[in-house]
């Protein structure tokens, strides 16, 4: 099964690996297995940004880059087998941001440099740069597009109003448009891309590649309990999760879980992809990857789904 971004012709297995653990909690060496196996799988979409992973202290930016790129050096072929999506935009060193085309032209190559090839897939607008105007960010995504070293683009964090006017000015310009959206989306947070950016996003035939599919892990099921969070690096962002909703949506996976034999990360992302989404997940060990990997075998049934939506209302 393969799913298409947006109108590019360019067909990805359905799942995308999140390469935000490159450099962070999976070293090179960890990362060169998981990427292995993902392949060998029969998977084909990677997704990072030259932001992962800065926020580590003594990282400076692009350490998962740097990771994809050395992992393609030393397996010739491979970069024809893999769909590689990245991101620009996020301040990494003071004073560089955004998707003004001076900041474009020098991210680009600095992004392909690290990744050791001489074309990017998928390249995000990591951002919405509303201090640029959208023609000139669409204006110098069409130059790359021409130079060939873009195949296609997409836009992370942005509103439906943002992402209608960037689609009308590609239209009225006869520039490149979004041809994928990554916002967060999962069981748990939903409220705000279901508002407006879904439906959109339909009509638009724009692909949705949510992050935080299994909302930094909670819906794993490993987060049940205060001392469950004790040790994990995302602590911070799941604890604020264990309240009776929360709860109420791991016992819904659970449920729909025996009744597929699967297990809560599972179901969580089959229930995306029943919501014509692409998933990114990211995982640290074979045995998690593995476990990922196995939910394009699971169909939920309508009673499923809506049996999620109810408990995750």
């Amino acid at each position: 099964m393969t799913r298409t971004l947006g109108r590019s012709g360019i067909e990805v297995r359905p799942l995308a690996f999140g390469g935000n653990v490159f450099g962070w909690t999976a070293d090179a060496p960890t990362s060169y297995r998981l990427l292995d196996a993902f392949v060998d799988a029969g998977f084909n979409f990677i997704d990072t940004a030259d932001a992962y992973s800065f926020w580590i202290p003594g990282n400076k930016g692009g350490e998962s880059e740097t990771i994809i790129g050395d992992w393609l050096a030393q397996r010739p072929g491979m970069r024809a087998k893999v769909v590689i999506g990245t991101k620009l935009g996020v301040e990494i060193t003071p004073g560089e941001k955004g998707t003004s085309r001076a900041y474009m032209m020098t991210a680009v190559e600095r992004s392909l440099k690290r990744l050791k090839t001489d074309y990017i897939d998928l390249y995000w607008s990591h951002r919405d740069d509303e201090e640029t105007p959208m023609e000139e960010t669409l204006s110098s995504f069409a130059e790359l597009i021409k130079a060939g070293k873009v195949r296609t683009i997409g836009a992370s964090n942005f509103s439906a109003g943002r992402l209608s006017q960037a689609l009308k000015v590609s239209a009225d310009n006869g520039l490149p448009r979004y041809e994928a959206l990554q916002n967060e989306y999962n069981l748990y947070t939903r409220a705000d891309f279901e508002a407006e950016l879904q439906g959109l996003c339909r009509r638009e035939e724009i692909a949705n590649v949510p992050f935080f599919g299994l909302a930094s892990g909670f819906l794993t099921g490993k987060y049940r309990t205060e001392k469950d969070l004790e040790g994990s690096a995302r602590a911070y962002r799941v604890k604020d999760m264990l309240n009776p909703r929360g709860l109420a949506i791991l016992a819904a996976l659970d449920a729909v879980g025996a009744a597929h034999g699967a297990t809560p990360a599972q179901i969580a992302l089959a229930w995306l992809a029943a919501k014509d989404a692409i998933p990114i997940a990211s995982a640290t060990s074979l045995d998690q990857l593995k476990d990922l990997m196995a939910f394009v075998d699971i169909k939920l049934t309508a009673e499923d789904v809506a049996g999620l939506d109810a408990a995750s209302a």
